[in-house]
């Protein structure tokens, strides 16, 4: 089995762990439950809107919830928000509840919230509900390109 983000993670020699659990609720809280990783290091990817048709990814540990004035200032935008369901499927080719960061249809810059780099593993959405990679936090920035920077309280 295979997703976007998987083919992308192994054309980059990027290492990851499959993990397959029943997808019945989507959400970090489910996917921690239901694989037994704790939820403080499994990743939720939110698509954001920041204005003028732009948008980013922000990563967050799925116990946390994303300050948008911190995401803007981490941006450098005035005003951040979630994007909506359609806009966040067309950018990246996934659905909601199955967004990985990796392999999207459209590159999207993203922000990875400083906590998450105190865990030897995080777990991280495959591409596809009820699939889950298991990797290092450092792989995943280096991955992406993303910027390390306080995304919550």
């Amino acid at each position: 089995m295979s997703t976007p983000a998987i083919a992308w993670l192994k054309q980059k020699k990027i290492p990851y762990d499959v993990i397959h659990y029943d997808h019945e609720e989507k959400g970090a809280v489910f996917a921690a439950r239901s694989t037994g990783f704790p939820l403080e290091q499994t990743i939720k990817t939110l698509v954001v809107a920041l204005g003028d048709k732009t948008f980013g990814l922000a990563l967050l540990p799925g116990h946390q919830q994303l300050s948008f004035k911190k995401l803007a200032k981490a941006f450098g935008v005035k005003k951040a928000a979630m994007a909506s369901t359609e806009a966040a499927e067309r950018l990246t080719g996934y659905h909601v509840g199955g967004i990985s960061p990796f392999g999207l249809r459209q590159r999207l810059p993203a922000v990875i919230e400083q906590s998450i780099l105190r865990h030897d593993n995080v777990m991280i959405n495959a591409g596809q509900r009820g699939v889950m990679l298991k990797m290092v936090p450092g792989d995943i920035v280096n991955a992406l390109g993303c910027r390390v920077t306080p995304l919550v309280g």
